[in-house]
């Protein structure tokens, strides 16, 4: 620990064919491709840590590796480096820093195929020479271990995103997935928002209580973004956004990314998630270094063997919430969250994985959205924020 104390628009789909989808199928063969694919949260760095897969060759599991990221045209996926609100202090900040040399690894290994994006302007350089640009992103403030310094590490490493919470409560901001604590954010977490703001740091607010988010909105000068959040008038669970939410982060000129969990499409397995979230809430293991990275393991293990007892939610629902957005809040405002690798082995039907997301292009198509807006879904309202945010300042590299 002494080391560091402390030291996503979719997709440029090259080729697109008819894709069969029922009901919603639709011939999208003289469609425009977009320019983008841009899907804001992916927990892939967590399977290339603990389970020490090779991203660069197609899995015969999970949801994404590089080959599938070409296939599905996505060519801008934010990489969450999440660390579980179970580390706590020295040990999240420890558990980061191997997130993010694990990621090194496959930049040092394929500089070919995937780069790591700094700016609006690198994702466009990167995919103009038709590789992958990552985005780096901290799922859970607890990471920073309530030190500025850490915050800004961490941006010098390349990393553009910081969502304020995780499931538990941190000592500066409340969770919508715990009992509160703080009535939203506290006065260290106004700091937070504001050197965020500085630094040309994006806040992302999924995960965090009703009041911090709208702390969140009153203290921040720059648009912010819930990556993966869908609509709590579709599926009544307070992960999920509701109307007045999403309309508050429109005026903001912020982006909610569609997350693909059943509960967060489907009412039908909602209640399922709230049963479930006490347990997730209660695992609080008094161990650290090596021993608490063996019980991560373990849990994760059994976490990626999670499934609904049903799966109820199709690429029709996640249509769905795309339209309900789109209403309340404004094309300009809605894109993609996924939380591939992030949400078990349940996934919609029709986007088992990132290679289906031509498929949902598909939809959108049939459904009557033109090609622009399918832009602006798919990837360019999140390029748009990332603008906004990280090149209004000087870079913290210089």
């Amino acid at each position: 620990m002494s080391y560091l104390r402390y030291f996503p628009i979719f997709v440029a789909m090259l080729l697109i064919v008819p894709i069969g989808l029922g009901q919603e199928a639709a011939d999208v063969r003289h469609a425009q491709p977009p320019l983008f694919g841009v899907v804001a949260h992916n927990d892939t760095v967590q399977r290339i840590l603990m389970e020490n897969v090779d991203i660069g060759t197609r899995l015969s599991d999970g949801q994404v590796d590089i080959p599938r990221l070409q296939e599905g045209g996505v060519n801008v996926p934010f990489f969450a480096l999440w660390v579980p609100s179970y580390y706590k202090g020295s040990e999240a900040v420890r558990r980061t820093m191997d997130l993010r040399d694990a990621m090194q690894h496959v930049f040092d290994k394929y500089p070919d195929r995937i780069a790591l994006a700094v700016s609006a302007r690198d994702i466009e350089r990167i995919v103009g020479q038709h590789k992958i640009a990552v985005v780096l992103t901290i799922e859970g403030g607890h990471q920073i271990d309530n030190d500025l310094a850490v915050l800004r590490m961490y941006r010098r490493m390349g990393i553009l995103s910081m969502t304020l919470t995780h499931t538990h409560n941190n000592n500066w901001a409340d969770s919508s997935t715990d009992t509160p604590e703080h009535d939203g954010l506290t006065s260290f977490g106004n700091e937070v928002v504001r050197e965020m703001n500085r630094i040309g740091m994006i806040i992302d607010v999924s995960h965090v209580s009703d009041k911090t988010f709208y702390d969140v909105l009153r203290v921040s000068t720059k648009p912010v973004i819930a990556s993966h959040s869908s609509c709590r008038s579709i599926s009544d669970i307070p992960r999920n956004m509701s109307d007045d939410m999403l309309r508050a982060l429109a005026r903001n000129g912020g982006v909610a990314g569609v997350s693909f969990g059943p509960s967060f499409l489907n009412q039908k397995n909602a209640d399922e998630f709230k049963q479930q979230m006490p347990h997730y809430n209660a695992i609080d293991p008094n161990l650290t270094g090596t021993e608490l990275d063996k019980f991560a393991v373990k849990q994760e293990v059994e976490n990626s063997q999670d499934r609904p007892r049903v799966n109820y939610a199709t690429i029709t629902d996640v249509a769905d919430c795309i339209d309900h957005m789109v209403k309340v809040a404004g094309i300009e405002h809605v894109g993609i969250g996924s939380d591939f690798d992030g949400v078990g082995l349940a996934l919609p039907r029709g986007l088992e994985d990132v290679s289906k997301m031509p498929a949902l292009t598909a939809v959108l198509l049939k459904r009557g959205y033109a090609e622009s807006d399918i832009q602006k879904i798919m990837g360019t309202n999140f390029l748009r924020v990332v603008r906004e945010v990280v090149e209004q300042v000087p870079s913290p590299q210089q």
